[in-house]
C-alpha cells in the first residue's frame, strides 16, 4: 500500500521452486493463478477449496490489522541519519 489509508492495500503470496514462480495469490485479482503446468493444476484445485478463503482471511487478519505498526515504523526512521 503506498497511503496511510488501508483502501488500497494488497497481499501477494508467490510460491518459487528453483527461481521459478509455479504459483501467486494476489489480493487485487482475489484468486491463484498458475504460471507453470503444475501451478496452473494448484490454482485451479485452490481456488475451489479452503485455501482461497484462508488467503483472503490473511489480507483482514494479518495485512490490516499489522499495517499501522509497520506504516508507523518506517516513518518513524525516515530522516534518521545513521
Amino acid at each position: 500500500y503506498s497511503s496511510k489509508d488501508l483502501h488500497g492495500i494488497e497481499l501477494i503470496d508467490s510460491y518459487v521452486f528453483n527461481q521459478v514462480e509455479n504459483i501467486r495469490f494476489n489480493s487485487t485479482v482475489g484468486k491463484y493463478v498458475g504460471y507453470t503446468e503444475l501451478g496452473l493444476k494448484n490454482a485451479e484445485a485452490w481456488n475451489k477449496g479452503s485455501e482461497l478463503a484462508r488467503e483472503l482471511g490473511e489480507l483482514e487478519r494479518y495485512c490490516k490489522r499489522n499495517a499501522d505498526i509497520h506504516y508507523s515504523a518506517v516513518l518513524d526512521k525516515t530522516g534518521e541519519q545513521g
